[in-house]
């Protein structure tokens, strides 16, 4: 019976340094796996982090494209207000031609009114010379009439004085 016990003993002991080393070897692997939960968790919060960084530069590129968007926009009316400053531009530098070449006209109408008016300016004046000439003359034939009149009322009356 003690070889019993031994044996029971033994086996006891193989049993319990197998408990032993499974125990060690569990403990490395559970070591081993709360290192690769470390390293899990490290990698989620690196990932957690690494994925607000991400979102903020999302929200900066649609912050960025909506202002692009409004950009576009706000050229667009630009390029839209450009074309129609461009039309009406081109609208009142048309009236200018036509406006030059009315004035063209305008002033070749007022150069021959000039010539035409010192035409008939020069012909008053000789008509003013012509009335002047015939006034003198009228005031000569009317002072000689005069005296002719006084030269006759002189002679009828020593004519009836005779």
């Amino acid at each position: 019976m003690t070889d019993k016990i031994r044996e029971k003993m033994n086996q006891l002991r193989r049993e319990a340094d197998n408990a032993v080393t499974r125990a060690e070897e569990a403990e490395k692997k559970n070591k081993v796996l709360e290192q690769l939960l470390l390293e899990r968790d490290q990698d989620i919060t690196s990932l957690s982090h690494k994925l607000a960084l991400a979102e903020e530069e999302l929200e900066k590129a649609e912050a960025n494209v909506a202002e692009s968007k409004a950009f576009k926009v706000e050229g667009e009316q630009s390029k839209e207000n450009n074309e129609a400053l461009l039309r009406k531009v081109q609208l009142l530098e048309e009236e200018l031609d036509a406006a030059e070449k009315n004035v063209k006209e305008t002033v070749e109408k007022l150069r021959q009114v000039d010539v035409k008016a010192e035409h008939f300016e020069r012909q008053v004046q000789r008509a003013e010379q012509e009335r002047d000439t015939w006034e003198k003359r009228y005031e000569d034939a009317l002072e000689k009439y005069n005296k002719a009149q006084q030269d006759l009322q002189e002679l009828e009356q020593s004519m009836q004085d005779l």
